[in-house]
């Protein structure tokens, strides 16, 4: 399985990229006009995986990471985590 980042018109999404070709979006950033919002998905409440006001994209981003919010998904099944952001698909710009 593999995790990385991925461009969006808001900011950046998380992706887990599952073997058998599922996509699940495990996080996100957004840039707002304070700054830049972080989430960390969940099963169920935890508003402790929501962050907002950080100072620049990294901060929010390891904000993110640190929750590991792809176990959810993989529990310890190796995960191989792709650091170079990939840009937004052509069916999510229009």
């Amino acid at each position: 399985m593999k995790v990385y980042w991925r461009e969006h018109r808001t900011g950046q999404r998380l992706i887990l990229d599952a073997e058998d070709g599922r996509q699940e979006e495990v996080g996100g950033v957004r840039r707002t006009p304070r700054g830049f919002d972080a989430l960390a998905r969940t099963f169920g409440y935890d508003p402790g995986r929501a962050q907002k006001g950080f100072a620049t994209m990294e901060e929010a981003k390891a904000f993110v990471e640190g929750f590991e919010p792809w176990d959810i998904f993989v529990g310890s099944a190796p995960v191989d985590f792709d650091r170079e952001v990939h840009p937004m698909p052509p069916e999510a710009g229009a």
